[in-house]
């Protein structure tokens, strides 16, 4: 159905009598034409005006004027018009109003309605989309922070891993120091028994050498056989070591417990003239601090028969 139909069909139905009423609007208007032509004609003016011009069948000349010929008179006024009759306006009837259609109405009314119900159902239904909107709006915000509290998570587990793993990382370290000193520990024991083992042998090599001969000069106790002992007491060793040992300032913690070897020069008095470094001990500190202490020792005491051996080899350990 077309829209022009559509708007027909809730339309009132034309007034009764429209035909009348034109015939009668056609017949006033023919009335006033003929009272304004009879009008226009009454005010017509029938005076004729007639011309003439007069000629001389033998030409002549004219005289002068003997005096000055007045003015013509002015022309007469013009005739005012008169008003022109109003013509006589009928009365233009009026149609009677049309009666009203109540099947017209009732479909006027039905359109209403339905119009009004689908204005609130495009409302109902722009309300709903806002809501899923709104709804959309807080379910991303949520996501949102869901995902930044995984992050933080994350973050966090990270964290906790790199300090289990510094932890055990470090146990391990403290391990491996454990057993590198026990292991040196170890070590150096082995070392001071083969060195305690090589001593003794060149001892008893040195008695078996000098056994037999007789004026010794040693004690009682003496197991040498020279006349003279030609090497310090043996109670020697323990003095010097007396002597330089308070000198020694050394506070780090070493593992190792491997002596540092020194020879040692000195004068008939007891004066140190040189030392040198002859065996390491590993430890450069604990080295440096033997030397130093030998330096501020200077006088080494004397033996017990009154001479100052040189050289002398002194052994230091850190933990004597």
């Amino acid at each position: 159905m077309s829209a022009q139909a559509q708007h027909l069909e809730f339309a009132p139905p034309p007034a009764e009598g429209t035909g009348r009423s034109l015939a009668a609007a056609l017949f006033v208007h023919g009335l006033l034409l003929v009272a304004l032509t009879a009008g226009i004609q009454w005010q017509q003016d029938d005076s004729l005006s007639v011309e003439a011009e007069l000629w001389s069948a033998v030409p002549m000349a004219a005289a002068p004027p003997l005096a000055a010929v007045p003015p013509p008179p002015p022309p007469p006024p013009e005739p005012t018009p008169q008003p022109k009759p109003e013509p006589l306006q009928k009365p233009v009837v009026q149609p009677p109003p049309p009666e009203p259609n109540r099947e017209a109405e009732i479909a006027l009314a039905k359109r209403r309605k339905q119009l009004d119900d689908e204005k609130k159902l495009q409302e109902a239904k722009e309300a709903e989309k806002r809501k899923q909107l709104e709804r959309k709006k807080e379910e991303d915000k949520k996501a949102e922070l869901k995902k930044a509290q995984e992050k933080k998570d994350k973050l966090k587990a990270e964290e906790e891993k790199r300090k289990l793993d510094a932890k055990r990382d470090d146990e391990r370290k403290e391990k491996e120091r454990k057993e590198a000193k026990q292991q040196q520990a170890q070590k150096d024991a082995k070392q001071a028994a083969e060195d305690a083992k090589k001593l003794d042998a060149i001892r008893s090599e040195n008695m078996r050498r000098i056994a037999g001969m007789a004026g010794a000069t040693g004690s009682e106790n003496a197991t040498g056989t020279a006349l003279r002992a030609s090497g310090p007491s043996d109670s020697y060793g323990g003095r010097i070591r007396a002597r330089i040992k308070p000198n020694i300032t050394f506070t780090e913690d070493i593992a190792s417990n491997t002596p540092a070897e020194v020879e040692v020069r000195c004068a008939p008095d007891g004066t140190i003239v040189s030392r040198k470094l002859v065996k390491s001990s590993g430890s450069a500190a604990w080295d440096n601090a033997v030397l130093k202490a030998i330096d501020k020792t200077e006088v080494l005491p004397r033996d017990t028969d009154g001479r100052v051996h040189s050289p002398l080899i002194i052994s230091f350990r850190p933990r004597d």
